[in-house]
């Protein structure tokens, strides 16, 4: 007679060579690209592992079930806006604020795929969607950081209102750039980039008066 007790799910199994954490990180950016598309429900563990080019036995070896799939590319997600921002702390010049206004702009732009997958997992389930907040505070903390990179005297109650500021600019931004009909508009995103720097250079010019002397 078999046995109606449900077992544990296996767990994952953590890649150790190179060849294997590429095709972790193929199926993960498959995998938010299906869910993104088609949403958590009606994505399938088949489509994922066919549109990456693997068999369906190694998705499973990897990611034993969608949940844990789902799993996965939150917190790939949380890396991910570590990672841009990261990237735009390196590439600050003091001297070029327009560089870093305009960088800032794309901040949501280009992580813009992951955060599609994002809507679609923490509308799903309760657990998940309580972390839709602890991912905004994660972008704004890191906004605020780049602001007093930019201005260290910046007091931090208005660096953390600056960066709502600006994190509603990259949504704009994003908005617009996913939009249809964005090629007979370009000046749209001109206007958006012009009002940012000015923004960001006259908010940002009495806390850095002492760079300049």
């Amino acid at each position: 007679m078999s046995s109606n007790k449900s077992r544990a799910p296996r767990a994952a199994v953590e890649p150790q060579r190179r060849h294997g954490k590429q095709r972790v990180a193929t199926l993960l950016e498959v995998g938010a690209a299906v869910i993104a598309e088609q949403g958590y429900e009606a994505a399938t563990m088949a489509e994922i592992a066919e549109r990456a080019g693997a068999p369906i036995g190694s998705l499973y070896r990897f990611f034993p079930s969608k949940e844990i799939l789902a799993n996965a590319l939150i917190e790939r997600y949380r890396s991910r806006i570590d990672e841009a921002a990261e990237s735009i702390h390196r590439a600050i010049d003091p001297a070029d604020l327009d560089k870093t206004a305009d960088a800032l702009l794309h901040f949501v732009v280009d992580l813009r795929r992951e955060m599609k997958a994002m809507s679609a997992l923490l509308e799903v389930r309760s657990e998940w969607s309580a972390q839709r907040q602890e991912f905004r505070n994660a972008a704004l903390k890191q906004i605020a950081r780049t602001l007093t990179l930019l201005a260290p005297a910046l007091p931090r109650p208005l660096a953390r209102d600056m960066a709502i500021v600006l994190l509603l600019n990259m949504k704009t931004m994003s908005a617009l750039t996913a939009a249809k009909k964005i090629a007979s508009t370009p000046g749209a995103l001109e206007e958006l980039r012009h009002m940012n720097r000015l923004y960001l250079a006259d908010r940002l010019a009495p806390y850095r008066r002492t760079l300049k002397s």
